[in-house]
């Protein structure tokens, strides 16, 4: 799938606008499939049943990709006379996309799309130690779902 993605989106990348943001949308990108993939081989290790293996990744997919914003957006909006820097970090760290989302824009250099939160992340994700724990994050999404499917996995009883 990685190869797919590297492959299918790489290609254009890399002749139309070689060069570091190019770089880092495929290295990401590539990230979050191992990340994805790995999260749907624990989910379907973890159910026998294929309509509720299905109906976990769905609303895995729906967490991670819609309701994970309007949590934030509402936990923002109701701390908004408190400072929420640390929380913003923690709460980008729950979420891989998010997590792959912010080092595209900031390798992008558009960050005036993302607010009044821009001047936090750039500080924090724009320097190399930032962008390094970004990359750490997505790992762990991808380690932790992979090697708690492989425990799983062993202990089966097929």
């Amino acid at each position: 799938m990685a190869l797919g993605f590297a492959l299918g989106t790489g290609t254009p990348l890399l002749l139309f606008s070689a060069g570091a943001p190019a770089l880092f949308i495929l290295i990401t990108g590539i990230l979050l499939t191992y990340c994805f993939t790995a999260l749907a081989f624990f989910i379907s290790v973890r159910n026998n049943d294929k309509a509720k293996g299905i109906g976990l990744s769905v609303i895995y997919w729906f967490y991670f990709s819609v309701l994970y914003d309007g949590i934030v957006l509402l936990l923002l909006y109701l701390m908004k006379d408190y400072p929420m820097e640390k929380g913003i970090l923690l709460l980008t760290a729950l979420n891989p996309i998010d997590t792959a989302r912010i080092i595209v824009l900031m390798q992008l250099d558009i960050s005036a799309l993302m607010g009044a939160t821009a001047a936090i992340y750039q500080d924090i994700f724009g320097t190399m130690a930032g962008i390094t724990m970004s990359f750490s994050v997505i790992a762990v999404w991808v380690l932790i779902p992979l090697y708690s499917g492989k425990i799983r996995f062993t202990r089966k009883d097929f």
